[in-house]
């Protein structure tokens, strides 16, 4: 269940059904008609992965990741890369954040500059920078090391135009400024830039101490520069999402809920590794499911999807991409043809199967 005596539970912050009716009814609720002085062009009730307001993208990102080490990543360059991804899927370049670290007392001094290393990493493979911050400590025992929120700004950018003025060649009604997720319309095709499931697994292996015979390690990475490539050199991408918590499943849902379609799968498209795919079946999860932190899932117009395609496997970060789906206007939500031949439907998750990855 996901409520316990009207008390707040693991699911709600476990991405799926029980999370968004949380934001929906309770949180914008009290938050989601406040005002701004500015022009707020995306709001906060559109809830996508980032507001705008006087042209400038907002995004703030809290972490609280378990363990603060994983296969392939930690804390501080999760917090980096989730901040910068949800700017960057809206069309626009990150250029600065900020950082609130909340330290558990008897946390290491070799830990904490292990994950600051990180960060700074993650900042560089960005070109993006730290420019304000806070830090707190609180009680041994309160959080499991460590809690970092990354804020962040990012800005229109002449990629971005560009691919407007691509997508508006293709669809003469095209009206947004920016990639969001209420933009797809039918016969449009839906990529995914590489194996999904990679980061829930590695961080359910550290968590549990589980080895599944092979090194599953977390594609955690910022993706800002990759996707301004895809902008200028290709073009015609209308939405985009990082398929965080909940995974493959909860962001496909969130694009035909906001844009009103349907998206149908080819299961077999669908890039997962073997070892992801072995090891969910061995723990009976959902590999669309499970979350993931260095992938993206694009929405692009067809006459464009093979363009972009070729360009995400020219890269390192797109090189195992796939066009896995397109959208039809003929019917609502999510369903996969699967590779014997029948249909199932791929529903909103719960919550990701996985608690505590990002």
């Amino acid at each position: 269940m996901a409520e316990k005596n009207g008390q707040i539970t693991m699911l709600h912050g476990a991405g799926g059904t029980v999370m968004h009716d949380l934001v929906k009814n309770t949180i914008l609720k009290y938050l989601g008609d406040t005002k701004s002085p500015g022009f707020v062009e995306v709001p906060l009730n559109f809830l996508d992965d980032a507001a705008v307001v006087d042209d400038i993208v907002l995004k703030s990102d809290s972490h609280a990741v378990k363990p603060i080490f994983f296969p392939g990543g930690d804390i501080g360059r999760l917090a980096i890369s989730g901040t910068v991804n949800d700017i960057a899927v809206l069309g626009a370049e990150p250029f600065a954040l900020a950082c609130g670290l909340v330290l558990e007392e008897g946390l290491s001094t070799a830990d904490l500059e292990r994950i600051l290393r990180s960060m700074r990493d993650a900042c560089v493979e960005a070109g993006v920078g730290v420019v304000t911050g806070d830090t707190k400590v609180v009680e041994k025992g309160s959080l499991g090391g460590c809690v970092i929120n990354v804020s962040g700004v990012g800005r229109r950018t002449e990629a971005l135009e560009k691919n407007m003025l691509v997508v508006k060649k293709f669809r003469k009604d095209f009206q947004s400024r920016w990639i969001l997720d209420s933009n797809l319309s039918g016969g449009e095709k839906i990529i995914v830039s590489g194996t999904i499931g990679d980061h829930g697994l590695a961080v359910l292996s550290a968590q549990e101490g589980l080895s599944f015979g092979s090194e599953i390690k977390s594609d955690v990475r910022p993706l800002n520069r990759l996707i301004l490539r895809l902008l200028e050199e290709a073009g015609g991408i209308v939405a985009m999402k990082d398929p965080t918590r909940g995974g493959l499943a909860d962001a496909l849902n969130e694009f035909c809920d906001k844009s009103g379609v349907g998206i149908l799968l080819e299961e077999g498209k669908v890039p997962i590794r073997e070892d992801v795919r072995s090891a969910c079946e061995m723990l009976g999860l959902d590999p669309f499911e499970v979350g993931n932190e260095g992938k993206i899932v694009i929405g692009v117009v067809k006459e464009k999807a093979e363009e972009v395609l070729t360009l995400l496997r020219s890269t390192e970060e797109g090189k195992d991409a796939e066009i896995v789906g397109e959208t039809n206007v003929n019917f609502k939500g999510v369903a996969v043809q699967t590779v014997v031949g029948g249909k199932r439907i791929i529903a909103r998750p719960i919550g990701d199967p996985v608690p505590r990855i990002c």
